[in-house]
């Protein structure tokens, strides 16, 4: 057995979660699966488990949306986790690929996969990070990043719990970029792999896109607020600010943003120097 561990955090998308794990049980590398249902009312996490008996299964009592994945990450006991949305799978090879890059540069906390939507393009988001331009500082083949995305990633576990893993607070939307600042803050780098390939059949089952687009927009600001300089918390606040004027979605989100204040005062530890000076120069990832 491969020494990774995936984990796929779902919430009541049974039909998908059933293609995904006869996918997942079938790859070469037989990794362990974790299923982290997020509150479930569909009966996904014992279908699941009826279906895939191999399969380890955490149910959790509700919905707390990214941070199921840190979840799984702590129920791992493999040295590095792959991470696997319910409408995703790992391409036969891909894991023992990663496993090989991440022992053989130990500097390297995360590597994101090239994602393949419906079998014949690729995301927009794996051409923004192949084209990033940050200067690498490992030997690690592939181009360094300064975020990522969550649902296509594998992480060195020691190193992605050290950092907290996925914030709460954020639930779901964006709840990469501020674990990607407090990963290159701690020194780690963060690599596109582009022959890590992760396929992705996305769908709109159990979607709400107004809802996502609003906490996509209430996480960006969380982050700038939380690890950012001065000038960029208030250049981000707003161009919020602005976007709230002409859409309601915006000022929804700057809304929402403003009541975490409190907690964002007592939490605030902006990046170091280094890092903020790399931050200049990325684009943000698509969510």
């Amino acid at each position: 057995m491969i020494d990774c561990t995936v984990v796929v955090a779902t919430y009541n998308r049974r039909r998908l979660l059933d293609a995904t794990l006869t996918r997942l049980c079938a790859l070469p590398e037989a990794p362990h699966v974790i299923v982290v249902d997020n509150g479930s009312e569909d009966g996904a996490a014992e279908f699941a488990l009826a279906r895939h008996p191999g399969v380890q299964l955490i149910s959790l009592p509700r919905n707390i949306g990214a941070a199921a994945r840190t979840v799984g990450a702590r129920a791992a006991a493999a040295r590095y986790v792959a991470f696997c949305d319910d409408d995703c799978w790992w391409q036969p090879g891909s894991l023992a690929r990663a496993v090989q890059l991440l022992d053989a540069h130990p500097g390297v906390a995360l590597l994101n996969a090239r994602v393949v939507v419906h079998q014949s393009w690729i995301d927009p988001a794996c051409d923004l990070m192949a084209s990033s331009g940050l200067p690498k500082r490992t030997g690690c083949p592939g181009t360094a990043i300064g975020s990522f995305m969550a649902g296509a990633s594998v992480v060195r576990r020691a190193a992605f719990l050290a950092a907290g893993g996925y914030e709460p607070r954020f639930h779901i939307g964006a709840e990469e970029s501020l674990l990607a600042l407090d990963l290159l803050d701690a020194g780690w780098e963060l690599i596109y792999a582009a022959d890590l390939i992760l396929h992705h059949a996305p769908s709109d089952e159990g979607r709400q896109p107004q809802g996502r687009r609003l906490l996509v927009m209430r996480n960006r600001l969380w982050t700038a607020w939380l690890r950012r300089s001065w000038r960029v918390v208030w250049s981000s606040t707003a161009a919020l600010a602005r976007a709230g004027r002409r859409d309601p979605i915006a000022r929804a989100a700057l809304s929402a943003a403003l009541r975490g204040l409190p907690w964002i005062v007592r939490a605030r530890r902006p990046v170091g120097s280094r890092v903020e000076r790399l931050l200049e120069t990325i684009t943000e990832l698509p969510a």
